[in-house]
């Protein structure tokens, strides 16, 4: 199954093994290590490139003109900048990875990066990308406003892709689908924050209706594939198993990238409760129902790359 591509783990939980700073907590999240630890991040994608995935994704999930501004007191230019040399440290990455492997025989021979776009939640450091709460305070013309200058700044440094992910509403969706339309040459995933009830998005709506409708609703081929992110793994496949039910043709490609099962909170961050069942354990059931991108989000290690990258070879 050449087709099936494989994504990289959580950024910051393989940051932290470069790191003897704290990560969690901080409102910039890993963002600030673009400015502070830059060789820390080119290390972390690095890792995820030596482990086998096709495609890394850039360091911008939290990094936003919002945060920037507030807490570096830079200007507005000098936040995209900071977005721009992001995409830089990918592709350094991809380059030192490509001379590593002239000789060698690997899957990942031509990595693509992709423009980490996290939702308007996380920048305000609250956990609401796992409620969606703030959208009904917000309208879409906002969200088309807020989302546009870090896509162009990702487009203008040349990555091949966006991540659109963890988008916990239906009003965010919906506007991200409407901006990406003055974009047609772009690709983009579009991944989502989900309850863990097998049906609803984090906001209570219908997850498998809305992103059906994303996905059709998008520029045709626009959309390589939707899904969710950010979940316990065990929670993936109620959530998935109906959009290609039944369907011999037009399947759509989904994507998935779950946390380790770990429950977080802002207060006291991740922890552990009762037994975690591992991603790799679904891998077969998930590739059955049409995930064609699949990797891992917070509190998964580039280890976890190298065995999803190990079984996907296997299929």
């Amino acid at each position: 199954m050449s087709e099936i591509k494989v994504l990289d783990g959580g950024f910051s939980t393989q940051l932290s093994t470069h790191l003897d700073e704290k990560i969690n907590g901080d409102p910039l999240w890993t963002a600030r290590f673009l400015i502070t630890k830059p060789k820390a991040v080119f290390a972390t994608h690095l890792d995820f490139l030596r482990a086998g995935a096709d495609i890394i994704e850039t360091n911008t999930y939290q990094a936003t003109i919002d945060g920037f501004v507030k807490y570096l007191g830079i200007t507005e230019e000098e936040s995209l900048e900071i977005i721009r040399k992001a995409v830089d440290y990918a592709k350094d990455a991809v380059n030192v990875y490509s001379k590593e492997i002239e000789n060698k025989n690997v899957r990942n021979r031509k990595p693509l990066i992709a423009g980490s776009c996290g939702p308007y939640g996380a920048c305000l450091h609250d956990g609401s990308e796992y409620t969606g709460s703030y959208c009904i305070n917000i309208s879409r013309e906002f969200l088309i406003n807020w989302h546009r200058p870090r896509i162009c700044a990702l487009l203008e440094r040349g990555v091949d892709l966006l991540a659109i992910e963890t988008i916990p509403c239906m009003r965010e969706a919906e506007a991200i689908i409407d901006l990406l339309k003055e974009f047609p040459d772009t690709r983009a995933w579009l991944s989502f924050s989900c309850r863990n009830d097998g049906k609803s998005l984090a906001d209570g709506n219908n997850f498998q209706e809305l992103a059906v409708r994303c996905y059709k609703n998008a520029l045709p081929g626009q959309i390589l594939a939707i899904g969710v992110n950010c979940i316990a793994p065990q929670c993936v496949t109620a959530l998935l198993q109906d959009i290609n039910k039944n369907k011999l043709n037009d399947i759509i490609p989904l994507i998935v990238y779950p946390n380790s099962g770990e429950k977080y909170t802002v207060s006291e961050g991740w922890k552990k409760e009762g037994e975690i069942a591992s991603l790799h354990e679904f891998i077969d059931e998930w590739l059955d129902l049409g995930v064609r991108y699949i990797g891992g989000c917070c509190r998964t290690y580039a280890a976890d790359i190298k065995q999803i990258r190990s079984r996907v070879d296997q299929c």
